[in-house]
């Protein structure tokens, strides 16, 4: 954590010094450049996933997917397609032992026709096949974010923002506690209700 930090303020540091070297935009893309190949988006998620638990969200999100003013919602741009990113979310949960996930997809997706948007009918099938086995939720896309935004009013969410430009294909993890689940939840306040 410690290093991500010095890492954040040399890159701010370089940036700051490229902008008054006096040789033009060519140095700012080089040192940008530099800053996006030493970014490890997939650390960073590892790091975050640590302090996530019960409640948090992480998003997959499309190109066109807002960057919220909640100073709890983290937008981070990365470069990898956005069902390599579902796949490696998916995994990293599956391996975690103190979280779960509730899996939403935008039920719009399921409706968008392949020419209004080329790519949906092969990005709809590999994304359920990547997931299949999960608890994916069908829901339409307003009502999840509702349910995220008030979430991000108590709880931290992490949108991972890709280069897709297909409508309806953001993938959202609700985070949940991975050893103990609503069922088990449900039979504690039932026999506390018993007594």
């Amino acid at each position: 954590m410690k290093n991500i930090k010095i890492v954040k303020a040399i890159t701010i540091l370089a940036l700051m010094c490229a902008c008054n070297m006096g040789k033009g935009p060519e140095r700012e893309t080089i040192l940008i450049e530099e800053v996006k190949e030493t970014s490890n988006w997939k650390t960073d998620l590892e790091a975050k996933l640590k302090l996530y638990g019960h409640r948090n969200w992480i998003v997959i999100a499309d190109a066109a997917y807002p960057q919220q003013s909640n100073p709890a919602v983290e937008t981070i741009t990365i470069n990898a397609s956005q069902l390599e990113t579902v796949e490696y979310v998916s995994e990293l949960i599956s391996k975690s032992i103190h979280v779960d996930a509730n899996i939403f997809v935008d039920k719009e997706m399921t409706f968008v026709p392949e020419k209004n948007a080329k790519g949906i009918t092969d990005y709809r099938n590999n994304l359920f096949s990547i997931l299949e086995g999960k608890p994916v939720k069908t829901i339409m896309h307003e009502d999840i974010i509702r349910e995220l935004d008030a979430s991000a009013k108590l709880f931290n969410v992490l949108i991972l923002k890709t280069n897709l430009a297909i409508p309806y294909t953001s993938v959202f993890f609700q985070l949940e506690c991975g050893y103990w689940n609503s069922d088990s939840e449900n039979e504690l306040r039932e026999a506390m209700n018993n007594n």
